[in-house]
Parts: structure tokens; sequence; C-alpha cells
């Protein structure tokens, strides 16, 4: 094939594609558009394997559905503090997590505060379980092609392992793997002796890179199917593709379906080569994913040293290990179980508030879909109500999970707030590009007041 028809290959499955062209880092290209530079943006496609790659690895809105109102609520404090931090690679478990939860300890002291450390042991990664379990389902399908029985076991036992990992259920697997520390950061603010407690969520660890997250994906679903894709409310539920190759290994072994069994032998092995390139990619900026969480913690502690509320106790928590399903908040929750009673607790999760869009997730659940507390859901409705801020309702997470899920499971109300683009996801969702400088403010500022007016509404008095 000529260069010039591979060019208009290239630029057929995108017809707004500039003449001149788009670099894989969104920017335009200063060249004309002769056959070294056709030659040149081919050549960057094919190498990076996507044929969606000109498309920006920043997500912005440029059309603003629920348009911010900016109060000032944020201080520049905030903002310095924020980019701080956006300068440590925070991978989980790491002396970089570690050294961010001492900076925003210092960050809090400087805020009235008296934070502790609380130290809990984690693996560190996701793609170590389950790129454990999805090695299993390409052993059981080289297996099962001898001994049914022994590819179904095998198999059956990967698949079992990887869904309790990805359904945040007792992490058997991570019990057999080496463990680390990971640091919890916790402040107490608000009324000691009040009998209601509000758990505020974020953390300081942020994600690895990796093919899996690439930000062409989600854009090239649209472009395909624009009318499926609006009508979309759930996120895919990763967690089920995970252990769908381990999975169909056990049935077909199970069955004798030699070419199911190889099916399911190939999906493992793609899994698995996923998995492998996240552990190999850098950890990026996580700014949006989740500083943008840490400055709100930031700002509702200078709003309650400003004006402190009675009638509420307030616990501010910044998790490590969120990014390891959340290793951090199953410590947090295990180590407090007894001292938080599940009536009188609410948990809110704060995920990606960066992104322009301010929304109330309804529900998560990579395997299993799992609905957040209706009650705690309408206290965020009517706080949000109360100071003007608009939330994007009726979304679900199936494609990840939030620190809201383990104390849910745990039997606390339990909620999250979070943002997204237009197009239904995070901004530069754990891509190099989740930087300060393409953050939305004004998102981050909504979010700090919905959270400061949920605390000063469970501390007023109630009639009766």
């Amino acid at each position: 094939m000529s260069c010039a028809r591979l060019w208009r290959l290239v630029r057929s499955l995108d017809p707004e594609l500039d003449p001149v062209g788009r670099s894989p880092a969104g920017a335009f290209t200063s060249c004309a558009p002769g056959h070294w530079h056709r030659a040149v943006h081919v050549v960057r496609v094919l190498r990076d394997g996507w044929a969606f790659a000109w498309y920006p690895t920043h997500t912005t809105s440029t059309r603003s559905r629920i348009a911010p109102r900016v109060r000032g609520v944020l201080s520049a404090h905030v903002r310095q503090d924020l980019e701080r931090l956006a300068t440590i690679v925070r991978g989980s478990a790491t002396e970089g997590e570690a050294e961010a939860a001492q900076l925003l300890a210092g960050m809090m002291r400087k805020r009235g505060l008296d934070p502790v450390f609380e130290q809990e042991t984690a693996v560190g990664g996701f793609w170590q379980s389950t790129g454990l379990a999805a090695g299993a389902g390409i052993v059981a399908g080289a297996l099962g092609g001898r001994s049914r029985r022994a590819g179904a076991l095998l198999a059956g036992t990967a698949a079992a392992l990887m869904a309790d990992d990805v359904d945040n259920g007792a992490h058997l697997l991570r019990r057999v793997l080496p463990q680390r520390r990971t640091t919890n950061v916790l402040a107490w603010t608000g009324d000691p002796s009040a009998r209601e407690t509000v758990v505020l969520v974020a953390h300081h660890d942020a994600a690895h890179t990796g093919l899996l997250f690439h930000p062409g994906l989600v854009p090239m679903v649209n472009r395909l199917a624009p009318g499926w894709y609006a009508k979309q409310t759930t996120s895919t539920q990763t967690g089920r593709l995970l252990m769908l190759g381990p999975a169909l290994v056990a049935l077909a072994s199970a069955l004798g379906l030699r070419r199911l069994r190889r099916v399911g032998t190939l999906w493992s092995a793609a899994t698995a080569a996923l998995l492998a390139d996240v552990a190999r990619s850098p950890v990026v900026p996580g700014a949006n994913d989740n500083l943008s969480a840490v400055a709100v913690l930031l700002a509702v502690a200078e709003q309650l040293a400003e004006r402190p509320v009675a009638g509420v106790r307030v616990l501010l928590l910044s998790t490590g290990s969120e990014e390891s399903f959340m290793e951090g908040m199953r410590g947090f929750v295990r180590r407090h179980r007894s001292e938080l009673d599940p009536a009188r607790t609410r948990f809110l999760a704060l995920e990606c508030v960066g992104s322009p869009h301010l929304m109330l997730m309804e529900g998560e659940g990579m395997l299993r879909m799992r609905d957040h507390d209706a009650s705690l859901r309408e206290e965020l409705q009517a706080s949000a109500d109360e100071v003007g801020v608009e939330l994007w309702r009726g979304l679900r997470l199936g494609a990840g999970a939030t620190d809201a899920l383990p104390p849910l499971r745990a039997g606390y109300r339990s909620a999250c707030i979070a943002a997204c683009t237009d197009l239904k996801v995070p901004a530069n969702y754990h891509w190099k590009t989740d930087v300060p400088e393409h953050l939305s403010w004004p998102t981050i500022e909504q979010a700090a007041l919905v959270a400061t007016r949920l605390i000063r509404r469970v501390g007023e008095p109630r009639p009766g």
C-alpha cells in the first residue's frame, strides 16, 4: 500500500482531521501536507498501535452542559499546595506516596489541624493479582487440551480469585503476594462530642498509565456509535472483561469445546499483556485523579476553621493505595470499624473532581453494580441545591472503583461526588496529561461547596 493510500485511510477514520494533520500529542504541525509529513504521521499511528492516535491526549470541555460558578472558596494556597504535590511521583505504597503524605500532613497543620499517619499493608497495584490470575488462565488453556478436569479446575479457580479481587471481596490472592506499607493521612475537625460523623475522603497516590487507559478509546467508540454511546449511563464493567478469559477456559474445558478454550486462552493472554503494560508504564502526575479531591479537603478545612461547625464530627481522610483497589481505605475501615457507628457515619468519597462537570455518582462496581446509599445521595442533592450547584445525575461507574466502595460493602452510608467530561469519563484519566494546568478549578470549587454544605446540614438541629 502506498503512503498516499495509507494516509487517505487514516484520514477516512476521522473526517474532521485537519489537512495539515495532528500529532499524537494533539498539537497541529506546521509543515506542509506533503508526502514526508504523511509518512511521519502514518509511522506515528502504526508505532502507537492505535488508529485513533491523533486525538488530543488531554481532555477538556468546549461546551459546558453545566456551567460552573466561581465563588472564591478556594484560596491561592490550595492551588499552590496541589501543584507541589503533583511534582512527586506517588505510586501506590511507594516512598513517593509516603513523601506526599508527609507533605499533606504539613499542609493540614498550617490550617490548624493535627493529622496522624496510619500505616496499612498493601500490594501496591492491581496488575499483580489480576495478572497472576490471567496467567493461570493461559496455563489452564494449555492444560485443558490434555486434561479437561485439570484445565477446568485451574481456570475456574483463577476466575473466582480474579472476581474476588475486582469486586472488593476478601482479596484472597493478595494474601500470598509481597506486601508493602501504604500511608493514610487522617485529621479531625468539627464537634468532637457530636454523635453524627462525616468522613470526607480523597486519596494522594497516583496511577500508572498504559495503553489500557489511552484517551482515544472513548472518543473512538463515541464516533463509531454515537447514538448508542449517548444512551449509556454505566461505563464498561472492566472486572467482567478481566475475568472473561479464565472463565471461558473453565467453561470450554468442562464441556470439551476446543475452539472456545482457544478463545479464552487468547483473551487471557491479551489481558496479561495489557496488565504487564500498565505495570511497566510510569506513574502519572495525578492532578485530577486525585489531587483535585485533596484540594477539596484542604478547602473544607479552611472553611471549617473560619466558620466552625457544631453537631457533627468531621474526619478528613486522604488514603494511600486507592489505585490498587482501595487498599488504604480497606485498612481504614478495618481499623476504625468498632468506633464508627454505621447508623451515624456517612462516607463521602471525592473522585476526579477537576473534570468539567460535577456529578453525583449513583453506584459503582467493576463486576457487580452496587448503588450508593440512597438517603445520602438525597442529602447531597439537597446540599447542592442549597448552594446553587447543579449535579449531573444518573451515571454509574463500572470501569473502576472508588474509596466509597469499601465502606459501602461494610454497611456504612457511602456516596461519591465525582466529575466528568462531555463524554461521561474523567478528564485525562490515568494519562500523562493529568497535570494541574488541565484542571477545571471551578468544578473543584463546586465540590468544596457541596461537601461543606453537607457537613453543616448534618450538624444542624433536626425538628423534634
